[in-house]
């Protein structure tokens, strides 16, 4: 999702750069991490790239070709996907909560139409993957396997039918909610409206398991979590949330949730956007945000006039920076708290403008990778962090919808029927 609340990107030109730190990492460190990605590479759990060609080129591929370097322009191209030694993404196929309706719906498709044509325009590099056996496929062929997620319950509109349609196009994961409440599900960043699920969201939750799609937790409010976890028969995902107790901010997964996860099966995966991780940026995001305010625009406003007003606002208050022993942080925590087959990561990348120092863009994961070797990590550890714990969750969903369509069909339930 981009950026969540202040997207800040230069939608004319380059991202807002990094400042200069020291990241570097032990070389012997670094070698191992590169070898241990080599067998087990990463599976990201969120990637923006579609909403960030549509913003920047209105999906015009030629424009931004991504098999060239693309650095200064966008967070992910082929030569750093290959770098970063990532060998399955969940392409996000987001659209604004703040759409809705049918217009939500089509926007929706025009981004999984996006995802299509990346898949046709780079097939020696991309392969279409909708199971966890395409996943191994794909990773056999030397390709990086493209998996799709929706990021909210508005692309459904309301209908089962709907969430049935996404699925049949590829779609393997749909996030209940983004930044703003559906009618059946309440958001992290939305006042309570339900009170987490209604009845008819724990009927997509439902026909979500039986379809073999995942349940995405990440963007929802605690009580809709409990509420999902509950009622779900498969694993659940937090495609990018990272751990509340280290960075008190409400798009994290809070303890009581993480504690949850084994008897689940379920993943958490850890996210970079510096003001979920870093309990700095949260208040300088926040004061960023009121600054635009101030001066009359929206905090997702990326015109040139709202970045000049914001590169202003980042001289006079020089922006906290998070770096990759940050994310090693809320790892290390979720890891203690959840155990380690129920940890992931999911970058956010394009769908925010400030990364963390060391992890800058889609090539960075080697440098995560590192230190967590530096602080102990074994080996079989990484392996199910970057690669087998997403893998496993997707097959273990995939068995639980065959089960479940053995017993019962399509769901005809309407939202008037459940919720009045």
């Amino acid at each position: 999702m981009p950026n969540d609340t202040n997207d800040t990107s230069d939608p004319n030109g380059t991202d807002q750069a990094t400042p200069a730190i020291v990241t570097a990492q032990d070389p012997a460190h670094l070698a191992r991490a590169l070898e241990l990605l080599t067998d087990h590479p990463v599976v990201d759990g969120h990637n923006d790239l579609p909403w960030a060609l549509r913003e920047k080129v209105q999906y015009d591929l030629d424009k931004l070709d991504i098999s060239a370097d693309l650095t200064g322009r966008l967070h992910t191209d082929i030569p750093r996907l290959r770098a970063g030694k990532v060998g399955a993404q969940f392409w996000s196929v987001y659209v604004r909560s703040g759409m809705a309706g049918d217009d939500a719906v089509s926007a929706t498709l025009e981004q999984i139409d996006c995802v299509r044509q990346l898949l046709a325009r780079y097939p020696a590099e991309l392969a279409s993957a909708n199971t966890a056996d395409d996943i191994e496929s794909a990773r056999a062929d030397g390709r990086i396997a493209s998996l799709m997620g929706a990021e909210g319950g508005h692309s459904i509109n309301s209908s089962l039918a709907t969430l049935r349609a996404l699925f049949t196009l590829g779609v393997r994961y749909m996030t209940l909610t983004h930044n703003d409440n559906v009618p059946w599900a309440d958001s992290a960043t939305d006042a309570p409206g339900v009170g987490g699920l209604s009845p008819f969201g724990h009927e997509v939750v439902r026909e979500m398991n039986r379809l073999g799609m995942l349940v995405d937790l990440s963007h929802v409010a605690p009580s809709t979590m409990h509420d999902a976890i509950a009622t779900a028969t498969a694993p659940v995902v937090f495609s990018h949330s990272s751990a509340r107790a280290i960075c008190d901010h409400v798009r994290n997964v809070p303890d009581d949730v993480l504690a949850l996860l084994p008897a689940n099966g379920g993943i958490a995966m850890a996210t970079f956007v510096p003001k979920f991780i870093l309990p700095e940026a949260v208040d300088w995001t926040l004061a960023a945000d009121n600054n635009l305010r101030a001066h009359g625009f929206h905090p997702l406003d990326m015109s040139p006039e709202a970045m000049k007003l914001h590169a202003v606002f980042e001289e006079a208050n020089p922006r906290p920076i998070a770096t990759a022993a940050t994310v090693a942080d809320h790892l290390d925590h979720m890891r203690e708290i959840t155990g380690i087959d129920h940890v992931g990561i999911g970058g956010d990348f394009d769908g925010t403008a400030f990364t963390p120092a060391g992890l800058d863009d889609v090539a960075g994961y080697p440098n995560l990778i590192a230190e967590l070797l530096r602080r102990g990590w074994s080996e079989p550890d990484l392996a199910k962090l970057t690669w087998q714990n997403a893998v496993r969750v997707l097959r273990d969903a995939e068995s639980v919808a065959r089960d479940e369509q053995s017993r019962r069909g399509p769901s005809q339930a309407t939202i008037t029927q459940l919720d009045g």
